[in-house]
């Protein structure tokens, strides 16, 4: 799998030596049935990019190759170096990219053999701000709705997502639903993406305008009387007040830069049966929790929440899904939370460690580990994860890992390596065991096809290696993937993430099984909703939520102004997203010298003075170089003229190195998210020379 709609893959090992000779949909996964992306299979079996294959030390300034004994050993010189200092001054960064195996383990290490409050995951990068808003409003980090509730939808609301792109598979169960005749897609979204030119309905909002328009949409509703009050009176808490602190309708239609009539189908779309949908457009801000409770908001008073309705966020890694649930990062393993003393005691106890290890809060986010090195924080363990990329301020990223001491475990030759003191390769998708949860809550099987290259150790035996060095006693044996999947599902007993009714075994005879699976046969579909033998009978139906009243809650949360607005100095908005087949930060899939830019026609022929014909293309080739200043940096870009990007915008994509040296690192103050989405630029001519990366070194 590559994404976390959590497709199953046949892997066929190559006829010599390691790596894979072929890679296909799997017909009898239960989630995929056969379907699959190219970017799943084509990056799965050909990736491209520099695979680490050897075990390298730094000497002198340059990394060399080494032994595992010596690579190990300096490894665990430089974390006891800091730990005799304070367990805070060593720092563990995570990633959605790891089984949950691994994941477990490094948050095991991290919490309670280390005991550091800065330990996080890339995965606090691009849902975080879903994960608080689906606790505020259920009390659980728990999506409601599944794949199988897709087909019974009517209206499929897809806001700040390009699924197209991002989700291919999920995009195709979508476009399926909804092209039937009492069906519809409506897309909210500033760019008229591959997704919204599949819609019946685009709605271009203003970047940043996402919580005003959905507090429109529920005035209207409002106004309307088109509120779900039985629902309302029975299942939740907290309307009046949201009410009573909603805006006027045109109002919020001007903030949000729509019209009314968009406003107007947006409220009827959600009478009948609706999916919401959401993604890092939302997440990705300082307001991205008040905008995704916005959201979940609106499923509430508009009784949306039962079978083939719902909020539904798009998770993108391939096991962010199942970061959340193990790993000790937000919340302790099974979604406990993190500051109850009940549920802290019961954690140090399975971990037989004392509960004044554990650290008293969650830490403050990937943004605020970086602050903290150079201060608290002397050393940084980074596993399959590459944040001189993928954070934002990356410049600022940089500065702060060449001052630490830094391990990097990954399988590829990323752009943080580069920082590294200490490298360990490790194994990747298909050369590992383990298990992933997709993004409605399903666990699959991961197993090895082939063999990782000569020098290369999965993740899971690598975090034992350390920790057998560092805390010898916090693991009984040498980890394997079963006994501690064992061990996690144990942990969960009890929890709203319950998934001590799981095993290796079960997973064999069912290939994929959904969480909550409190017993050895069971598992649960629709979340919080029992409607009775017939699913459908509102007079039998109940509502369970895992909040101190029973109730779901509406949201009280507050709208930030955005941190980086444009101006007369830096007058465009750069927001960016996905690009097909690409992903993550690029190390295996992007191959281009300088980033292309697209920009809407009236922006580029506002801007051509400043626009140089490349050199290296054909005399009638429309994109133009130039350099693109943020407030922190300046990248050179080819421009692409593009109608489907609004006025005023520049969209840049993710996975390119260079890209995040221009975005801010302020968050949003819940769930620490960064405010990738939006930041102000401006375009000057290109400067020479132009490093390899993109970044303007002039």
């Amino acid at each position: 799998m590559r994404c976390a709609v959590g497709c199953g893959l046949r892997q066929q090992p190559a006829d010599q030596g390691n790596g894979l000779r072929a890679v296909s949909g799997d017909p009898t996964h239960p989630i995929s049935q056969g379907l699959a992306c190219r970017r799943g299979i084509r990056e799965t079996a050909d990736p491209d990019g520099e695979r680490l294959t050897q075990p390298l030390v730094r000497e002198d300034g340059d990394l060399v190759a080494t032994t595992w004994e010596v690579a190990l050993e300096r490894a665990t010189d430089g974390l006891r170096t800091a730990l005799a200092r304070s367990s805070d001054a060593v720092a563990v960064l995570g990633s959605g990219q790891q089984t949950t195996e691994a994941a477990y383990a490094l948050g095991k290490l991290a919490r309670g053999g280390i005991g550091t409050r800065y330990y996080d995951a890339n995965t606090t990068l691009c849902m975080a701000s879903a994960v608080t808003a689906y606790d505020d409003a259920f009390g659980s980090d728990a999506p409601p709705p599944t794949y199988d509730d897709i087909p019974a939808a009517e209206s499929h609301v897809v806001w700040g997502a390009n699924p197209a792109v991002a989700h291919p598979v999920l995009f195709r169960w979508i476009r399926q639903s909804a092209a039937q005749d009492d069906s519809r897609l409506i897309v909210v979204d500033p760019v008229h993406s591959e997704t919204a030119a599949a819609a019946d309905l685009h709605v271009s909002l203003e970047p940043g305008g996402d919580r005003a328009l959905a507090r429109g949409v529920l005035a209207r509703v409002l106004e309307t009387n088109r509120v779900d009050e039985d629902f309302v009176a029975e299942a939740t808490i907290g309307f009046e007040a949201l009410c009573a602190d909603l805006p006027d309708v045109a109002d919020a239609a001007t903030r949000a830069g729509v019209s009314m009539a968009d406003i107007e189908r947006l409220a009827d779309a959600l009478a009948a049966p609706t999916l919401l949908y959401w993604g890092m457009g939302i997440n990705q801000s300082v307001n991205g929790t008040a905008a995704a409770g916005a959201l979940i908001d609106l499923c509430l008073a508009t009784g949306n929440l039962r079978p083939g309705s719902g909020p539904f966020s798009l998770t993108g890694q391939a096991n962010s899904m199942g970061t959340r649930v193990c790993s000790a990062k937000g919340t302790w393993p099974g979604h406990r939370p993190f500051d109850d003393p009940d549920h802290r005691r019961t954690v140090a106890a399975a971990w037989d460690v004392p509960v004044s290890r554990l650290p008293s809060d969650p830490g403050p986010g990937p943004v605020g580990l970086v602050d903290a090195i150079g201060d608290e924080v002397e050393a940084v363990y980074a596993v399959a994860t590459n944040p001189v990329a993928g954070m934002p301020d990356a410049t600022r990223v940089r500065e702060r890992l060449a001052d630490a001491f830094l391990i990097v475990q990954d399988a590829f030759q990323g752009e943080t390596v580069d920082y590294a003191d200490v490298v360990l390769p490790a194994a990747t998708w298909g050369e590992t065991e383990g298990t992933t949860i997709s993004m409605d809550r399903t666990v699959s099987r991961v197993r090895a096809a082939t063999e990782p290259p000569a020098g290369v150790r999965t993740d899971l035996e690598l975090i034992g290696r350390l920790a057998e060095r560092l805390v010898p006693d916090l693991f009984d044996d040498q980890l394997e993937p079963a006994t501690v999947f064992d061990e996690f599902a144990a942990l969960t007993a009890g929890t709203p993430a319950d998934c001590s009714g799981l095993s290796y075994e079960r997973l064999a005879a069912e290939r994929a099984v959904r969480w909550p699976a409190p017993t050895a046969d069971g598992s649960v579909g629709y979340r919080y909703y029992d409607g009775g033998p017939d699913d459908g009978a509102d007079a039998d139906a109940s509502w369970t939520f895992p909040t101190p009243s029973g109730r779901a809650r509406f949201s009280s949360n507050e709208t930030r102004p955005l941190p980086d607005p444009p101006d007369d100095a830096y007058p465009l908005t750069l927001t960016t997203a996905r690009r097909s087949d690409a992903y993550n930060t690029g190390v295996r899939t992007d191959t281009d010298d300088v980033p292309t830019a697209r920009l809407s026609p009236a922006t580029a022929a506002a801007f051509a003075a400043v626009l140089e014909q490349p050199a290296d293309g054909p005399a009638d080739d429309e994109r133009r170089l130039a350099r693109l200043c943020s407030r922190r940096a300046a990248v050179t870009v080819r421009v692409e003229s593009d109608a489907a990007i609004p006025d005023g915008v520049v969209w840049l994509p993710i996975h390119h190195s260079s890209v995040n040296t221009l975005t801010i690192a302020a968050v949003d103050p819940r769930s620490k998210e960064p405010n990738f989405k939006q930041c102000a630029v401006r375009l000057e001519p290109p400067r020479d020379p132009v490093g390899e990366s993109g970044l303007d070194d002039s």
